[in-house]
């Protein structure tokens, strides 16, 4: 494949990397519920790996299809690896484990607490700095995802060992897009995307006997929820993110993914026939402020 060189501005906030930020958000908070759904016949680890496997087949097909390749320096390829075992292999099983110990309005909103990581690293570490709006937009996206959390949670399907896993999903969550960012500025997203999965599922190769052995007594529709993991909050969402990374601040948009817990909380009522109650409908709304909050430029 033919070398090229991707230097991207992120000076400005294009439609495009919008609409990746959108589709990333929605794919996403689906998801909470589909873990939910599949985690009855797949264990955390074998479901990571289904899952990443997945999107790996996915992403190195489209990969071969653009035949646009940058080789990587040897620091991008020690970003790509902290990505990789962190955001992909290490988040995916604490996050699957996390799931059959609290529920999914809890475990977003946990979670959540990532882009509040995400905004405080990327202005100590990418030189993000810290606007005030960026401040008050991701405390104010930060209560609104507790409240969500506290409305929604079943204090008999909680336990120490799950808000634990959670808290492990969101600090290697917030690591993983900390790595990610300086990689982006000369990689294409797609190809960042696809050796991060990669690195993901060598990581997770380990849980293979298990996935053998669930996929033979797993029911097809728990199947057809893990291929969906894989192809739409995997491939496409993790492709649309880095999109977006590539052109928007860390820290900035690191605080949109707020909006994951009210989308959580409506897809599982609509999906799972969990009715919200309305302090998390109030908490969905504080969400959405935070986020529009996020987007004000100080003076």
């Amino acid at each position: 494949m033919a070398q090229q060189s991707s230097t991207i501005p992120t000076s400005r906030h294009p439609s495009s990397a919008l609409a990746a930020v959108a589709v990333t958000v929605l794919a996403w908070a689906s998801a909470f519920v589909a873990i939910r759904y599949v985690g009855q016949a797949f264990d955390p680890g074998p479901l990571a790996l289904g899952r990443l496997t997945v999107g790996a087949v996915a992403l190195g097909t489209l990969l071969a299809v653009q035949r646009r390749w940058v080789a990587p320096t040897r620091r991008e390829w020690v970003l790509l690896g902290v990505c990789g075992l962190a955001w992909f292999a290490v988040y995916n099983v604490a996050l699957n484990a996390a799931e059959q110990r609290v529920d999914a309005g809890t475990t977003a909103m946990l979670v959540n607490i990532g882009p509040v990581l995400i905004a405080l690293f990327a202005g100590l570490l990418l030189g993000e700095g810290f606007p005030r709006w960026l401040l008050i937009g991701a405390g104010v996206a930060f209560s609104g995802a507790m409240l969500i959390g506290a409305a929604t949670a079943r204090a008999e399907a909680a336990d120490v060992l799950g808000v634990l896993l959670c808290v492990i999903a969101a600090v290697t969550y917030a690591i993983g897009v900390l790595a990610q960012k300086p990689v982006l500025r000369r990689l294409p997203a797609l190809q960042v995307t696809f050796l991060a999965c990669a690195i993901g599922v060598a990581a997770c190769l380990p849980y293979a006997p298990g996935l053998v052995d669930d996929l033979h007594s797993a029911p097809p529709g728990a199947i057809g929820g893990l291929g969906y993991l894989g192809l739409v909050p995997t491939a496409l969402a993790f492709s649309t993110w880095a999109y977006a990374l590539a052109r928007m601040d860390a820290g900035r948009l690191g605080v949109t993914t707020y909006l994951v817990p009210p989308l959580t909380i409506v897809m599982g009522a609509l999906l799972l026939g969990e009715v919200p109650p309305a302090p998390a409908m109030a908490g969905g709304a504080v969400c959405l402020a935070g986020v529009a909050l996020t987007r004000r430029r100080s003076r």
